[in-house]
């Protein structure tokens, strides 16, 4: 029997609220996670592999000013990332995804707008997801799907596999739209991933300069523990390996 959508949204404010907790208390989050994705089938936090491989995930771009920025520092690490785009922001910057993609790096669908797709009915919420998939189509395919705010039901979820996409939260989140420094995001993110650890960064105005400056000493901090820095679908791909 299907649980009520009251109980899921209570599950994942409980969810939410052990990572706020793992900020000040910083517990093995891998693990924390491990044990309670199995209460949202259909939704990709963590990939089971002893392989040492994360995947970093990249919200809200592509912003002129400094999705470049990320690029950059990607590039110079040797680093993949999978950047969940927000449609709307997509005019004017269609170069910046035309060179994520050409350099290796993977687009997601974030919807239309930045809002919650909790929020929405199902019918304005397919109707967003589908047209933020058409905006994306030119550049690459696109099977993976992140929902506005990180809230979803089991409404969204299906309505997402429907449409073609996996829903994919993540493991390893430094609370950075809330928390403004970098070297805490940067420290965070180093001391919680595990393998198969996914890891949740967002671009848009202070924010995209903020991951910029985290990633620039998360980067190399991962490599020289062995870690290697990829895409979602290639980190999925290593599934029980």
């Amino acid at each position: 029997m299907t649980k009520p959508r009251r109980s899921k949204f209570w599950l994942l404010i409980t969810v939410l609220s052990i990572i706020s907790v793992l900020v000040i208390v910083p517990l093995n989050s891998h693990w924390v996670v491990s044990r309670l994705a199995p209460q949202f089938p259909g939704v990709l936090f963590i990939v089971e592999t002893a392989r040492p491989a994360v995947a970093l995930t990249i919200d809200d771009g592509p912003v002129g000013e400094t999705t470049p920025l990320i690029l950059d520092i990607l590039e110079k690490h040797g680093a993949l990332a999978t950047f969940f785009v927000i449609a709307d922001r997509i005019p004017g910057n269609e170069g910046i995804l035309n060179r994520a993609v050409a350099a290796g790096h993977e687009l997601g669908n974030h919807m239309t707008h930045e809002e919650s797709s909790r929020g929405l009915s199902p019918l304005k919420f397919r109707q967003e997801l589908d047209r933020a998939g058409a905006e994306l189509a030119p550049f690459n395919e696109t099977h993976w799907f992140r929902p506005g705010g990180g809230w979803f039901n089991d409404e969204i979820v299906e309505s997402a596999r429907q449409a073609g996409y996996q829903t994919a939260l993540g493991s390893v989140y430094p609370l950075d739209t809330w928390i403004s420094s970098p070297n805490f995001a940067a420290w965070y993110v180093r001391t919680q991933v595990r393998a198969g650890s996914i890891i949740v960064l967002h671009d848009g105005d202070a924010r995209g300069g903020r991951t910029a400056e985290a990633l620039e000493q998360l980067l190399p901090a991962l490599k020289k523990k062995g870690f290697t820095i990829t895409t979602l679908s290639k980190l999925a791909e290593m599934t029980g390996q």
